[in-house]
């Protein structure tokens, strides 16, 4: 599929986990052998933030993601938090961003967004544009 539909980039998101760290290291080596270029790795779940005290804790560990990134990409772009209301929302097709625009989250996961938006706009912003021809 990567090799069929024009890709500006990819962007790896992957749990703490060594064991997870593994399927990403895949992803990242598939990508380079198709050269499409990495716009950055997201560690997914680095911690839990608990909806009663906001104590943060790392369930899965932390850092995987963030060292892997300075290995094979020198690109980390965010770790996410979860968060009950996250999963419930995630479970029933409704995004924190769109039900709880304000929250924290829902800034955290739009910062991220505008972090690898910032990437694809540096990126084709050498490139002429495609020539599209209509017969």
């Amino acid at each position: 599929m990567a090799q069929q539909a024009p890709l500006t980039g990819a962007v790896i998101v992957s749990t703490p986990q060594d064991i997870a760290l593994i399927d990403a290291r895949r992803g990242i080596a598939m990508f380079q052998k198709v050269n499409i270029p990495l716009l950055g790795l997201i560690e997914n779940m680095s911690s839990f933030c608990c909806p009663t005290c906001n104590h943060v804790t790392p369930i899965f560990g932390h850092g995987g993601a963030r060292l892997e990134a300075r290995c094979v990409v020198s690109r980390f772009s965010a770790r996410s938090r979860s968060t009950c209301t996250f999963g419930e929302t995630s479970d029933d097709g409704r995004p924190i961003v769109a039900i709880e625009p304000d929250s924290v989250h829902a800034r955290h996961y739009v910062g991220i967004a505008r972090e690898i938006w910032t990437g694809v706009v540096r990126r084709t912003a050498s490139r002429p544009a495609p020539r599209i021809v209509i017969e």
